[in-house]
């Protein structure tokens, strides 16, 4: 249990890039999640085709955060699947897998980076703000339309601005 790591180990876990490994343990955590009703649900391939933007944390022996960076545009990315097994809550481990994120998507060049949660707060710490999700077409028209929630949608859109 994560818990029970010392300072030394907690200080050694990097955040890496997601391999077809970690595609198991990527759709448990996000299994779980989206039964709680925390996240949408997303289909292996789904996870499959862009398990390059997955960035994971794990102990060498289990997944214990993940998150992904999607470009919808030269401009726009969005944080998608961030998870933190419930064990390993509070130790850092989402704000270290969106700061790697944020840093990807400096590096791509990317203008602007969103997010839809259900904790604004914990982005909020991270420098992004509240806004409303009609300011993402691309989003809305591209994937939130599909949506079985589309219509009665209760997440909160958040904007980190990059330039």
């Amino acid at each position: 249990m994560i818990s029970s790591l010392s300072e030394h180990s907690k200080n050694r876990l990097r955040v890496r890039t997601a391999t077809a490994n970690d595609i198991p343990a990527i759709l448990g955590l996000l299994s779980h999640y989206a039964a709680m009703g925390d996240l949408l649900p997303r289909k292996e391939a789904d996870i499959v085709d862009n398990l390059q933007h997955f960035r994971i944390i794990s102990d060498g022996e289990q997944l214990l955060a993940c998150g992904s960076l999607e470009h919808f545009s030269k401009e726009l990315a969005e944080i998608r699947s961030l998870m933190v097994r419930e064990d390993s809550k509070s130790l850092g481990l989402g704000k270290s897998i969106v700061e790697c994120l944020i840093a990807l998507a400096e590096q791509r060049g990317v203008g602007r980076v969103m997010a839809l949660t259900y904790v604004p707060q914990f982005f909020h710490r991270l420098g992004f703000r509240t806004v409303s999700k009609n300011i993402f077409p691309e989003k809305i028209w591209g994937i939130c339309v599909n949506c079985y929630k589309f219509l009665n949608c209760d997440e909160i859109a958040v904007l980190l601005e990059l330039k």
